[in-house]
């Protein structure tokens, strides 16, 4: 059986150990998906706990074996929520996360926000779930309701731009040296 099937089965028979481990194994992911999208930490954190709290509250959610995909509906429901409001800005090069870097990758990390400006908002968004968070293909495909093939192919077009976008960046660092 899968480890989160039986965590759930615990939760819903009280058990708030199986709820707490349940959490801290999804919740850096679900955090940084809203944290992509609303660039403010503390509202980020009130998002993935609402997140929680709506897939808790909906018993129906908990047993498909699809507890991820389903956490991941919830907070990208709950971000587009916040675009609504007028206080929510979109993610642009300005306004993106901030990452904290050593000065040996200062330069790669100026040209990879770089890159990541001139990506749409679903580019990025699609990046970020692939390569950070290490979504599998499958519950993306299925988060996106397209086919994991066409998603193989978003993601090759993205990072084939990604590719051009550095080696323009190259091309043009060797031409000033």
């Amino acid at each position: 059986m899968d480890a989160d099937f039986l965590l759930i089965q615990k939760i819903k028979k009280g058990n708030e150990q199986s709820m707490d481990q349940f959490v801290l194994k999804y919740y850096p992911k679900i955090y940084q998906y809203c944290l992509l999208h609303v660039r403010d930490h503390g509202y980020a954190e009130d998002l993935t706990q609402e997140t929680f709290l709506r897939y808790y509250q909906h018993p129906q959610y908990q047993s498909t074996g699809k507890e991820l995909q389903y956490l991941y509906v919830i907070a990208r429901n709950l971000c587009i929520d916040t675009y609504r409001k007028p206080s929510a800005e979109p993610l642009s090069e300005e306004n993106m996360p901030v990452v904290s870097v050593q000065d040996d990758d200062f330069i790669t990390h100026v040209a990879l926000r770089n890159a990541l400006s001139e990506l749409t908002a679903e580019e990025r968004e699609l990046i970020l779930l692939r390569y950070v968070n290490e979504v599998p293909v499958v519950v993306m495909s299925q988060l996106y309701g397209i086919s994991r093939f066409a998603l193989h192919r978003k993601l090759k077009a993205i990072l084939a731009k990604l590719r051009k976008h550095f080696g323009k960046e190259a091309d043009g660092y060797e031409t000033e040296i």
